[in-house]
């Protein structure tokens, strides 16, 4: 099993930037993704990671500016942020998927973490 622990939000103007830190323990060889849900809407998938770094997937909202990265010695994934907009404003999920692939499926993705408010003024 793996426990996820996400850091690095807060608040931002638009044009600015933040890096997310998804911290695993435990069996880490997982396909790595991000989420968001802003309020009001549904869960949508944000970028998504191989468990060897080979694939990536992104939403085409944040391609060109969103890049999703692991450091496998520290067990940790990255979500670098620029360019942000009012619209990226959205608690941001952390999830491992027991897929080869850097799947979009939510449904993939057995294990989360507890959520990081990233909040994005005009």
């Amino acid at each position: 099993q793996v426990q996820l622990v996400e850091s690095g939000g807060g608040a931002v103007q638009a044009g600015g930037s933040l890096r997310l830190s998804c911290a695993a323990s435990g069996r880490t060889s997982y396909t790595m993704g991000w989420f968001r849900q802003a309020p009001g809407k549904e869960r949508e998938f944000v970028a998504a990671i191989s468990w060897r770094g080979g694939n990536t997937n992104y939403a085409d909202s944040v391609k060109g500016r969103f890049t999703i990265s692991r450091d496998s010695a520290k067990n940790t994934v990255y979500l670098q942020m620029n360019s942000l907009k009012p619209e990226d404003t959205a608690v941001y999920y952390c999830a491992a998927a027991a897929s080869y692939l850097a799947t979009h499926r939510s449904n993939y993705y057995s294990t989360w973490g507890q959520g990081i408010q990233v909040t994005v003024s005009s």
